[in-house]
């Protein structure tokens, strides 16, 4: 664990965090403060619903063996190892987190070798060694791959901690092959009011102490994250945000009661 001090302060937080000048380098900062505890605290105050809601978006990209993924803010490794599980041909993770990384190598290692599963975690034979997930440090706003390189393009509740959401998403298409697909986990203020409350009431209230308390941060990481899902895009606006980039085929499927929410589009074939 890296010793960081505060980087979101209650006087941050105070606005939108997304339009701090500063917030790709303290992103980044808080990310190396809680990298080891991250998965810990995920599988927790989740109730060990986020490796569910990965294979979701497994499931969504309907990867085969010749599918090309690139995991975008892939962090310790946990989707871009469920698709390489899933069979893909190749997988390859990149993050803006040194010691995130760190991480997902270690889990990459543990994890060569070992039999493939499908989408739904159940183990398969297969004629050849697990695919082995290839981690590379790089900007979601400045990919490091040529256009047109990959099947899949995922981001797993990192669109958000972008400086520049747009620019990512221009990044995501340029990179697809027409035809290729985008899935997008990200956090959302339920629809429902009851669960809305009882949301707000854990992730404002209980889950930034208690996650705080876990990873024994004080880089206000875990304030971040409520503050940061509630003055972002909510799933209609993403949506758009998506078809404004050129994707078609957009759609937005709710997880955990509106919790989270499964995006999904399609890089049309003409483009």
């Amino acid at each position: 664990m890296v010793e960081i001090g505060p980087i979101w302060t209650q006087e941050a937080l105070r606005d939108s965090p997304h339009i701090d000048a500063e917030k790709a380098r303290k992103v980044q900062g808080m990310f190396a403060a809680i990298a080891g505890s991250y998965d810990l605290n995920n599988r927790l105050h989740s109730f060990f619903q986020d490796q569910r809601w990965r294979r979701a978006a497994v499931r969504a990209a309907g990867v085969n063996a010749t599918t090309r993924v690139l995991d975008v803010a892939c962090g310790t490794g946990d989707l871009a190892e469920a698709f390489a599980d899933a069979g893909a041909a190749e997988v390859t993770g990149v993050d803006f987190t040194p010691e995130m990384l760190a991480i997902a190598r270690d889990k990459g290692r543990r994890n060569s070798g070992a039999p493939r599963a499908d989408s739904a975690g159940t183990s398969i034979s297969a004629p050849t060694a697990r695919t082995s997930v290839t981690y590379h440090q790089g900007d979601a706003m400045q990919l490091a791959f040529p256009d047109q390189s990959f099947d899949v393009v995922s981001i797993a509740f990192g669109i958000r901690n972008v400086a520049v959401p747009a620019r990512a998403l221009a990044e995501f298409f340029r990179v697809l092959r027409p035809g290729g697909r985008l899935v997008v986990l990200e956090f959302a203020d339920p629809t429902n009011p009851i669960v809305r409350w009882g949301s707000n009431l854990y992730t404002k209230r209980i889950m930034p102490w208690t996650a705080s308390m876990v990873a024994r941060d004080a880089s206000g990481a875990y304030h971040y994250l409520p503050r940061s899902v509630s003055t972002f895009l909510q799933p209609r606006e993403f949506a758009q945000k998506l078809q404004e980039t050129g994707f078609e085929q957009c759609s937005a499927a709710p997880l955990t009661m509106g919790i989270c929410v499964l995006h999904r589009a399609v890089r049309p074939k003409n483009q």
